[in-house]
């Protein structure tokens, strides 16, 4: 059987917000989805279950409005307020965040997700991956890059300077073909200031394609979609962003690697960074600590976040594969792309205990030569008619998600750096409590031209 050394790229794309039910609970038999018949109590005497809708202009935002991720918002969907923990509270959560109780349960068939749903059926899907904690972006994030969150549940408010240790900065120097962060608009991980050194590594999504073309792809290849309305639209599936960006996003990527002189030796891995608040059946188990808690913090991280999808293809795994984590071993969760990582390339040292327990990609590589040549075409949904020009600006002026102003006040910590601040000096400046001022903005269109211009001045 292959193993890791037979990969020499490692490609990992991570989305926004999505549950495993909510885009491949309908995927098959094979997998622990939905069986149709689940549903939450709706916080008013009644009950919601789980349905679907055929395509339409309005299904492919579903859930609108935004649901909540906050950690108190998961610990009431899990039910871990009101024990034992059933997966119940998901529709009265919503409720409370504005929108009605039956839209939380919705889910997407695999006409609705064509992309993510033919690789997933053409190479591998694992549905016991978790989200690493139960809390929302940001930490999460942290997770898929340090193994740890630092103590904190929630995006807000920020904690810079987020200075943990990454698997980047492991591997560089022992990965041959080094390792790169590719963004749309903001790089989420550009918070991370053990990165703020190499900033030569951040480069835009265009980029990207034209490295997989001619061959010139780095050993690790995180991708980053585009969190805010612009030019085009959100692809990182963020409720209540359209779902069908993401799916083309997803697709896009494929085939890039698919017609590129690297395909070979090559690993790709789709994942969502949470849940989201959106509905998914499997309550999630406990979880190794990353380390002793920090004075003051609230939460031991003991515990996995809501299932996730997670979608893995090379044409060394056997079409159809559902990958599970051994019996008896701590699941999958965002930290075995640092434990697949750090065995590919000769890393004993775990950057904490997290990573240390989490199981490694290698047992889904599973054909002993390369016969998973998979020439279908993966495509997916086109643009729908309605989100035109008008509507494209009317998005501009929506209001900021949590996310998108978390990354705007990321910009804000960042600007210092383009005056001629040391990076040294400029986290000390942090740690001691500087805080730098945050323009007003209300809507991704005030937003962005504040983070174009930091970012312009910021990286190579």
């Amino acid at each position: 059987m292959p193993s890791l050394n037979d990969i020499d790229h490692f490609v990992v794309l991570m989305l926004e917000n999505r549950s495993f039910d909510n885009l491949l609970g309908s995927l098959g038999d094979d997998i622990n989805g939905l069986t149709g018949n689940e549903t939450n109590p709706d916080g008013a005497g009644g009950t919601v279950k789980v349905w679907n809708a055929p395509v339409g202009p309005g299904d492919a935002w579903l859930p609108t409005p935004d649901p909540g991720e906050l950690f108190t918002d998961i610990n009431q969907q899990i039910g871990i307020n009101s024990p034992p923990p059933l997966m119940n509270g998901f529709a009265k959560n919503y409720v409370a965040q504005g929108g009605a109780a039956k839209d939380i349960m919705h889910y997407f068939t695999p006409a609705q997700v064509p992309a993510l749903t033919a690789l997933a059926r053409s190479y591998a899907v694992c549905d016991e991956w978790y989200a690493s904690a139960p809390c929302q972006t940001w930490p999460n994030r942290f997770f898929v890059h340090a193994a740890t969150a630092n103590g904190y549940e929630n995006n807000s408010p920020v904690h810079f300077p987020y200075d943990m240790p990454t698997i980047f900065n492991a591997i560089d120097g022992k990965a041959p073909n080094g390792w790169e962060i590719y963004f749309h608009d903001f790089p989420q991980a550009l918070t991370l200031s053990k990165l703020w050194n190499h900033l030569d590594h951040f480069r835009p999504f265009a980029e990207f394609l034209e490295d997989a073309k001619y061959g010139h792809l780095p050993s690790y290849s995180f991708i980053e979609p585009r969190y805010f309305a612009d030019t085009d639209w959100p692809n990182d599936m963020h409720p209540p962003h359209n779902i069908t960006y993401g799916d083309q996003l997803v697709a896009t990527i494929y085939h890039a690697l698919r017609n590129s002189p690297c395909w070979e030796k090559t690993l790709l891995v789709v994942l969502f960074d949470e849940h989201g608040g959106c509905y998914d059946h499997v309550l999630p188990p406990k979880a190794v600590p990353p380390a002793a808690p920090r004075e003051g913090q609230a939460f031991a991280f003991d515990r996995y976040g809501v299932r996730i999808p997670a979608v893995i293809v090379s044409p060394l795994i056997k079409r159809g594969t559902v990958l599970r984590a051994a019996p008896g071993t701590q699941p999958y969760d965002h930290t075995s792309i640092i434990s697949t990582l750090r065995r590919r390339f000769g890393i004993s040292q775990a950057l904490t205990q997290r990573d240390e327990y989490a199981p490694t990609l290698e047992q889904v590589l599973n054909l002993d030569v390369l016969s998973n040549d998979d020439r279908d075409v993966v495509q997916a949904l086109q643009s729908p008619a309605s989100d035109n020009a008008l509507a494209l600006d009317q998005a501009r002026l929506a209001p900021l998600n949590d996310m998108q102003t978390g990354l705007h006040e990321a910009a804000a910590r960042l600007a210092p750096l383009i005056h001629g601040v040391s990076v040294a000096d400029h986290i000390a400046s942090l740690a001691g409590g500087f805080k730098p001022t945050v323009p007003t903005a209300a809507s991704p269109g005030e937003v962005l031209p504040f983070i174009r211009n930091v970012l312009g001045k910021l990286l190579p």
